[in-house]
């Protein structure tokens, strides 16, 4: 089977309710049976270069591929590329009843007359002891024919598919059994021989499978609930408020950015928007995993699919289908679950080889039976006192035909490939209930090998949001104070960094903001601007750190011990200069995340080093570590944004696999160098992040929680590949000595599958 590339896309989601975008096309897709046969089309589809994304949904049979440009020109190759893989395809709108549609219908109904007819031959032969009647083998060989015939069609078909295209998989092993074990029966019934019918054991083999696989696709329906249930939130209509102030419900499809939308208590928010009007408190929890619902009011964020929950709001469109955060969180999960990890590849390179390994296998266990059957029988009789007793066929040709089916079905190539997916998906699925995105796989193999996490300081630790906490100026005239704070606040008025954000907001002045020939802002330094001057000088105005102001030939030796005493409190200094004139100090405190020393406890708990990396000056940064608990020799002070991926790169060379968690703010170089990446943001920043594990939520606990269920999921994986491995190379030897029945190898085949999909789905249950 070629199980190469694995990337399954199991999360089902109602094509009405999936944001849609352009360049969508939607596909019939015939004879899949399992997971593993999504799989396969996935990764046809996804090998061709204008696929942006794949969605195949085993239930209703569909592939949902994404494409990057004009869609018309690719329908055929996308047809193609499934059919190469041993499946057929049809366009959605022109896939007939009678075909692919009508073969999804028989599903269930041919999983119905398999188990019936399975439970038929039990009663018969165990219980009601019908199989010494003489009208019993005529009887059987038709009920048999039946389930061969009607039920086991799909198995037939897709094993010759995948033939045609010189591959093999699950279809092909169950196909054989069912045939060995159908067949032999078949000549021992029109030959009149005295011997055992083993009709039981054919309809068992495709009964089981086909029980086990359809309950394999509803618990990993299940899996994929999180996601289903996001979704069902969003509403499909909304109030517009039109000019005159009428109101209209219209279908948000037909939304617009700009459109004022009125959403009343109780109601779920459609889109993405910003309050234009009205107070009131939103659920957020669906989207970030925080159980406090936000206030809401003048020109703050809302989200699609969050829930309005006291007032009524007058909200400004900003976004719509694939706009919207809710969108951008589907579309992070979906490529998670697309993803490959590393430690798939073993299970891919016996997967490739793995049914031709079992038919070769199945043919030396059939040749051996039949040919040597004293050799057989004397090794099977020679473990039994280490095992089980167990009744062998009578004949020689009897025991090669049903212990080669026994081998053959016992064998799951299943299990392997779902081993890595299904825990991904599982995984991925759960964390996006808690306001958590994992980008792909490789981030929850990465979650394993971490031992230490830097953070960065403001935004993380730190709510980010500091209040200016003193001011000196350097100039007494009051006058002249009034002109710097003007000068202070204009400058600092145009920064998006947090310092300057608050000296802007608590040095509001009445008066506009001045004017700058020029302004420019310098990551980890400060704002420069060039003032414009009546007496036709033009000086520059610098507004930074003392250690940039000290290299651009500023004398701070002046507010020397102001230095020393606000950052010895863990308060950020920064100053004021005009050309090399030193104007005004200022001190600004931001206040450390609730719980923010507990969580680096409880990351200790879990055998991690800790650190924290800062811009501010050395005494600052050493006093807010020393409030968390965190030694002095393990905090990095005045770091600048690029300088901090060089520092986690001397750290991984000292051999340590660094986590690095910052909120987000120039920190993507940092992210990116860290052995795994992870950011604190709002939802509407989702798309610009480079993050490995990507933090919705403000609550400080979510970090461990993130790590915990990220390293939970990785333990999944292993135990996955480990159960599929073990099956195989415990359970193919047992039925190659005579150990399993072809019935109870069936039960199993089923069974194992269901072990790899129910452990998976244990992640839904975990508290973290």
């Amino acid at each position: 089977m070629n199980d190469s590339g694995t990337r399954i896309p199991l999360l089902t989601v109602p094509p009405s309710k999936r944001p849609t975008s352009a360049g969508e096309l939607v596909y019939q897709v015939g004879g899949m049976t399992c997971q593993n046969c999504a799989r396969h089309v996935t990764e046809a589809i996804k090998g061709l270069n204008f696929v942006a994304s794949v969605q195949v949904e085993l239930e209703t049979a569909r592939a949902i591929v994404r494409v990057t440009n004009s869609e018309a020109q690719h329908s055929d190759q996308i047809i193609q590329a499934i059919e190469s893989a041993g499946f057929t395809a049809a366009n959605a709108s022109s896939a007939s009843e009678s075909g692919i549609v009508s073969w999804l219908r028989d599903w269930k109904t041919s999983v119905i007359v398999a188990a019936s007819a399975l439970l038929y031959f039990m009663a018969a032969e165990w219980l009601l002891g019908w199989h010494h009647r003489d009208w019993f083998p005529g009887t059987a060989f038709l009920v048999a024919l039946v389930v061969q015939t009607y039920c086991g069609s799909r198995f037939y078909l897709g094993a010759w598919r995948q033939l045609r295209t010189g591959r093999s998989n699950m279809d092909t092993l169950v196909s054989l059994g069912s045939t060995a074990a159908f067949g032999y029966s078949t000549y021992i019934f029109f030959s009149g021989a005295p011997l055992p019918l083993y009709f039981m054991e054919s309809v068992g083999i495709i009964a089981f499978v086909s029980v086990g696989h359809y309950i394999e696709n509803q618990v990993a329906k299940n899996a994929s609930g999180a996601l289903e249930s996001l979704l069902a939130l969003t509403p499909n209509q909304a109030t517009r408020v039109l000019n005159n102030g009428n109101r209209q419900l219209v279908d948000i499809s037909t939304l617009t950015r700009g459109d004022q939308i009125a959403i009343a208590p109780g109601e779920q928010v459609p889109v993405d928007g910003t309050v234009s009007s009205g107070e009131s408190a939103c659920d957020e929890s669906m989207l970030t995993g925080e159980s406090i619902p936000i206030d809401k009011e003048g020109a703050m964020p809302v989200y699609a699919g969050t829930l309005n929950l006291s007032g009524q709001l007058i909200v400004s469109v900003t976004g719509t289908g694939s706009e919207t955060a809710l969108a951008r969180v589907i579309t992070v999960v979906e490529r998670a679950q697309n993803s490959k990890a590393n430690i798939q590849r073993l299970a891919d390179q016996i997967s490739n080889v793995f049914v031709p390994m079992v038919v070769a296998m199945a043919t030396v266990t059939m040749a051996i039976w039949f040919f040597a059957p004293g050799f057989a029988t004397s090794i099977h009789h020679s473990l039994v006192p280490y095992l089980w007793s167990t009744a062998l066929p009578p004949t020689a040709l009897a025991a090669a035909v049903i212990h080669c089916a026994a081998v053959l079905i016992i064998a799951c190539p299943c299990a392997m490939g779902l081993a890595t997916p299904i825990a991904i998906m599982a995984g991925t699925n759960v964390a996006a209930k808690h306001g958590i995105l994992i980008r792909d796989g490789h981030a929850l193999e990465r979650s394993g090998i971490v031992t230490k996490i830097l953070f960065d300081k403001t935004g993380t630790l730190t709510l980010g949001k500091p209040e200016l906490a003193s001011i000196e100026w350097m100039r007494a005239e009051r006058e002249m104070q009034s002109d710097i704070t003007d000068c202070l606040q204009s400058l600092a008025v145009k920064s998006k960094h947090p310092l300057s954000q608050a000296l802007a907001r608590d040095l509001a002045q009445a008066s506009e903001p001045k004017a700058f020939s020029s302004w420019s802002e310098l990551p980890g330094k400060g704002i420069i601007a060039v003032e414009n001057n009546r007496s036709g000088r033009s000086p520059q105005l610098r507004l930074g750190s003392l250690t940039w102001l000290r290299s651009e030939g500023v004398d701070i030796s002046p507010v020397t011990e102001f230095q020393r005493t606000h950052t010895s409190s863990g308060a950020t200094v920064i100053a004021f200069a005009r050309d090399q004139q030193l104007l005004a100090v200022a001190s600004l405190r931001d206040q450390l995340k609730e719980g923010a020393k507990s969580m680096i406890h409880t990351l200790r708990t879990m055998g991690l080093e800790i650190s924290m990396v800062s811009g501010d000056h050395q005494i600052t940064a050493e006093a807010i570590a020393q409030e968390l608990g965190i030694p002095h020799d393990q905090t990095y002070a005045e770091t600048s944004p690029e300088k901090k991926a060089a520092l986690i790169e001397s750290l991984q060379a000292s051999g340590s696999a660094v986590c690095f968690v910052g909120d987000g703010i120039n920190d993507a170089p940092a992210l990116e160098q860290a052995s795994l990446g992870i950011a604190v943001c709002a939802a509407s920043d989702i798309a610009k992040e480079s993050a490995d594990i990507i933090l919705l939520q403000s609550d400080i606990q979510a970090i461990p929680r993130a790590i915990k269920l990220a390293r939970a999921s990785l333990r999944t994986i292993k135990q996955n590949l480990f159960w599929a491995f073990f099956y195989n190379a415990i359970g193919i030897p047992l039925a190659a000595l005579g150990f399993l029945s072809p019935l109870l190898c069936a039960a199993a085949m089923g069974l194992s599958d269901l072990v790899v999909v129910g452990n998976a789905l244990r992640l839904r249950f975990r508290r973290f």
